[in-house]
Formats: C-alpha cells, sequence, structure tokens
C-alpha cells in the first residue's frame, strides 16, 4: 500500500513540475496591479529609428517639372505597391560603409546616424538649392525598403521577415512568426540590436505588461529576436497536462510491462 502511495504521489509530483503554467503562457499581465483607468493613455517606448551601414532606402521624387527631369532621379517605379524584398533591395539605395547613399546626379549623400525624416529634408534641400525652384512644388518621399527582422528559437514559423510598415512590436513579429511555441519562454525573449558600437542584447518579459515600456518592445530593423525553450522541454514532457499524463501512462506502462517480464 506505502509503495502504490509513494508511486503516485511521484507521479503526482512530474505532473506539477512537468506542466507549463497558465500563467506563463498569457500576455501582458498586470502583475503590480497598475491597470490605468478608462482615457488614460499608456505611452510605449518607441525611439524614432537611425540609418546604419546596410539598410536600403527608397527615395521618390515628385514636382511639376519635365517627367525625363524627374525619372533621372527615380529609378525604381513610383508605385511600389506590390513590388517584391528583391526589386526593392535592388531598385534601392543601399547605405554604404561609409554611411553614404548614391543618387543620380546629386552623388553621394551622407546619411548615417539620420532618420528617414531627417534623411528626407537634407535630400529635398539639396534638390531646391541645385535643381529645383520653389515653384516646382518638390515633394521628396524617404523610407525603408521593408522593415525586415529574424525570429529563432521557440516559435512555430522561425526565419527573416519582411514586413512593409513603419513600425512594428515584438507581439506583431512573433504573432507573424506563428507565436511562440506552448514550450517556448515567454518570460525572457532575447532582442539582439545592430549599433553603431556594436551588438546590444535586451531581455523582455512578455506575460509582464510593464513590457510595453522596454526599447525592445519596438523592434528596430535588423532585430534578432531568440525565444529559449523552458526546461519542460528538455525533461521530454509535453507542454499541457494532457500531454504529460500521456507521457507518464506511457512510462509507467513500459515500466510496469518490464517488471512483470523481469518477475516471470
Amino acid at each position: 500500500m506505502k509503495t502504490k502511495i509513494l508511486s503516485f504521489s511521484i507521479v503526482l509530483l512530474f505532473l506539477v513540475t512537468a506542466c507549463v503554467p497558465t500563467q506563463d503562457l498569457i500576455y501582458l499581465q498586470d502583475k503590480k496591479n497598475t491597470t490605468t483607468s478608462a482615457g488614460q493613455a499608456v505611452t510605449p517606448s518607441n525611439k524614432p529609428y537611425r540609418l546604419q551601414v546596410n539598410d536600403v532606402v527608397s527615395v521618390q521624387i515628385k514636382a511639376l517639372v519635365d517627367e525625363r527631369l524627374l525619372e533621372i532621379f527615380n529609378t525604381s517605379p513610383q508605385n511600389q505597391a506590390g513590388q517584391t524584398v528583391e526589386t526593392l533591395y535592388f531598385n534601392g539605395y543601399t547605405v554604404d560603409d561609409h554611411g553614404n547613399i548614391r543618387i543620380p546626379i546629386l552623388g553621394e549623400v551622407n546619411v548615417l546616424g539620420y532618420t528617414v525624416e531627417e534623411a528626407r529634408a537634407k535630400i529635398e534641400a539639396q534638390l531646391l538649392a541645385d535643381y529645383f525652384k520653389k515653384e516646382a512644388q518638390l515633394f521628396v518621399n524617404v523610407k525603408l525598403a521593408g522593415f525586415r527582422y529574424t525570429v529563432n528559437g521557440e516559435v512555430n514559423n522561425p526565419g527573416s521577415k519582411v514586413l512593409y510598415q513603419d513600425r512594428v512590436n515584438v507581439l506583431e513579429a512573433l504573432a507573424n512568426s506563428g507565436d511562440i511555441t506552448m514550450t517556448g519562454d515567454r518570460k525572457e525573449v532575447k532582442v539582439i540590436r545592430q549599433f553603431p558600437h556594436g551588438l546590444e542584447t535586451f531581455s523582455i518579459d512578455l506575460t509582464d505588461a510593464a513590457a510595453i515600456h522596454s526599447p525592445a518592445f519596438y523592434l528596430q530593423p535588423n532585430d534578432y529576436i531568440y525565444v529559449k525553450p523552458l526546461k519542460q522541454k528538455s525533461w521530454g514532457f509535453g507542454g499541457t497536462g494532457r500531454e504529460t499524463l500521456t507521457v507518464m501512462i506511457t512510462a509507467a506502462s513500459m515500466l510496469l510491462t518490464l517488471t512483470l517480464l523481469l518477475r516471470n
């Protein structure tokens, strides 16, 4: 009788420790009871991105002048809707090792460390100074040629992704990768980010509502996201109680069968 009780206790202990708690699967929980009242805004941390080496930017120029003149500056089609990643890459302007992009006629324009809005203002000012009059109603548009990032680890669809939007947060990026698996650690998601001085790694707890204030909540182009596995995965148990129970029953059946064979 004692042996049965001991065996049941061991199985129960394994079930409790091997299952992934529900609270480890829920995003943005109010752990500090700091729920905002209705109408009270919460501002996530989101600093503007500054261009770096190897970034690809799209520059579009419009004005009330001869279309042949505009064609000199615009190397890519005016309508970028439907363009592929490859065409945007080849038609865009790549920031070289010196921080410059080479624009027809203008030549090399340094944009390293600029936001896209600052780069737009710089290009527009140079065009107005040298090639266009105010009456031409010059319009310059500068954008990144796709928001690129990479997700790896415990996600359902890892790999490099490109989104055509200005801002992407880490939850959107993970959702676009099929979300974190049941055995992925949502409490310690790593975001590796490139800066001019080198790489920096941020750790973000996505089960905590305070995550929206993290500098890693809003991604920057070329970020690398890594989701490490929970210890339950290394033990070989399932993520849910049902999966874990199935594993335990299978193991117990094998042990019972082996015991009976040895007795015979």
